[in-house]
């Protein structure tokens, strides 16, 4: 062993830590606005990440007794560096090819691509999975010193991979994108290991890997900017960007302004300048005063909306109960700003506040006649706001008479997502109510702090002067399916086990596959 390599070779194994992370981490986010970030999809990724540096462990360590120097492990790294490089690269065409197939509910694409982006990473991380046991090969001068050469070694390529999570995730990904933080170390890869060689090699074994570093250069060039996915077709993008939370995008189409998040399979929040109702759920929240005993004989005047987006809600709320005042939590700060700007999310009466909904609920001492939970990430509802002890702090928050209703989704025929919910809220809650949408893909869950019948409630809608309200009482008797729901208390969601993205997880299977439940 030479001692002027070890510095070089040192800074490689910290990159390659680095590398590994940073790749990792911005694969997530290339997955986030067409898979999303579920633990499924977390999962799959995860696990295959170490399935790859498993392979790379075992491969490395034999080809470093096959081949002990410092030439051929630069070489591998330049090979890592420059496919790490082409990973966002590759990845657009398979995720815009992911895209069709979810839209047309195809298993075949859906699957098939969801593997495919992140079969991506598999040659990548495999190579950089051969840095450490490599490394340790070329540092080694004893056997007594294997230890010592083994641990300082790993704890460097552990502290890399500390760095490039932090740094890909707090620096890098808020400032310069998710595609340019991971090729900022697929190009440093590249560097050290091309510097590397240029001590080992001839000028003439350089060249191919100067060539290389060229290339790299000029695709990322080449395929810096633009934007991050289209607009669905009809609709103009007015705004792409990603926040630390979302893929965010801002479309509009005849008049009608619409926030999607992440794999944009869902309107987050809709706008239009001249109209009130947009025909999907958000309307149907409109009905919640009217489960409480009294009706709205006593004026709403505190609601909490936990999942504000960029205001749909609020906004209707301001206009068909104009006493209310609303508290909207919502997690993403961006999010906020971008309501505020492309959705006249102005009003006097809504006060945004950027947390998360449960943590807010726990720490205010406000009392509401509304709570009301619209916080997907899309198709998922985060298992934090779908337990028994979330709907505990609810009930706590809850004003005499109060009401809670959460969005549940699914699909014609398969309510096994309002049941969960319905069962889970009953565990808390005296009475249980639905409203399922005109397209039964969403149904509303209404429970009250007091008890409630159906006739109490049809009751109530003889009071309603208001036309807007109205309509939406018309269309959700004429469609709704409005009934009392009985639940199974035993089968309610808990902080320790709530296996709610299993149950979503089901659902979408089953639909992709055909094999939609016939609910009664």
């Amino acid at each position: 062993m030479r001692a002027p390599r070890d510095p070089l070779l040192l800074v490689l194994v910290f990159l390659a830590g680095a590398s590994v992370m940073s790749t990792e981490m911005g694969a997530s986010r290339l997955l986030a606005p067409y898979f999303g970030t579920s633990l499924l999809i977390w999962a799959a990724l995860i696990g295959l990440v170490l399935i790859y540096l498993t392979v790379g462990y075992t491969l490395g360590g034999r080809l470093a007794d096959r081949y002990p120097s410092h030439a051929a492990l630069y070489k591998l790294t330049a090979w890592a560096g420059f496919t790490i490089v082409l990973v966002p690269i590759l990845s657009r065409p398979l995720l815009l090819w992911s895209a069709r197939g979810f839209s047309e509910f195809s298993e075949s694409a859906f699957f098939g691509s969801l593997f495919s982006i992140i079969l991506l990473l598999a040659v990548p991380l495999t190579l950089l999975g051969c840095v450490s046991p490599w490394a340790i090969r070329l540092r080694m001068e004893s056997v007594s010193r294997a230890g010592s050469a083994a641990g300082t070694l790993y704890a460097l390529s552990t502290v890399g991979s500390i760095f490039g999570t932090f740094g890909s995730v707090l620096v890098l990904q808020p400032e310069i994108g998710t595609r340019a933080s991971i090729w900022v170390f697929g190009i440093g890869l590249l560097a050290v290991s091309l510097a590397g060689l240029t001590a080992e090699v001839s000028r003439r074994s350089v060249l191919p890997y100067a060539a290389m570093l060229g290339i790299a250069v000029l695709l990322v060039a080449a395929f810096n900017g633009g934007g991050i996915r289209s607009a669905e077709a009809g609709d103009r993008l007015l705004y792409e960007d990603e926040s630390a939370y979302n893929y965010i995008q801002v479309t509009e189409d005849e008049g009608w302004r619409k926030l999607i998040l992440n794999e944009g399979q869902a309107v987050h929040s809709l706008y239009h300048p001249q109209r009130l109702l947009t025909g999907g759920p958000w309307d149907y929240f409109l009905l919640a005063p009217l489960f409480r005993p009294q009706g709205i004989s006593t004026p709403v005047e505190d609601v909490a909306v936990v999942g504000l987006a960029a205001g749909t809600m609020p906004h209707m709320y301001s206009k068909v109960y104009p006493e209310a005042k609303t508290d909207g939590i919502e997690i993403d700060g961006q999010i906020v700003e971008v309501g505020r700007k492309y959705f006249d999310m102005n009003s006097p009466n809504l006060n945004p506040v950027v947390a998360d909904g449960r943590q807010f609920l726990l720490t205010t001492d406000k009392k509401y006649d509304v709570v009301a939970i619209d916080a997907y990430r899309q198709p998922y509802i985060p298992f934090h706001l779908a337990t028994k002890e979330f709907f505990e702090t609810v009930d706590d928050r809850l004003k005499p008479g109060g009401v809670v209703v959460i969005n549940a989704g699914g699909t014609p025929g398969d309510l096994r997502l309002m049941e969960a919910m319905g069962n889970t809220m009953g565990s808390v809650f005296p009475s249980v109510f639905t409203v399922t949408t005109e397209n039964r893909y969403n149904t509303l869950v209404f429970a009250t702090k007091t008890p409630m019948t159906l006739e109490q409630f049809r009751a109530n809608t003889q009071q309603v002067q208001n036309p807007v309200l109205r309509a939406v009482m018309a269309e959700a008797f004429r469609i709704g399916n409005i009934r009392q729901y009985e639940p199974d208390r035993e089968a309610a969601f808990t902080d320790d086990l709530a296996p709610i993205e299993r149950v979503i997880d089901q659902i979408i299977v089953d639909y992709a596959l055909g094999q939609t439940r016939q609910d009664q």
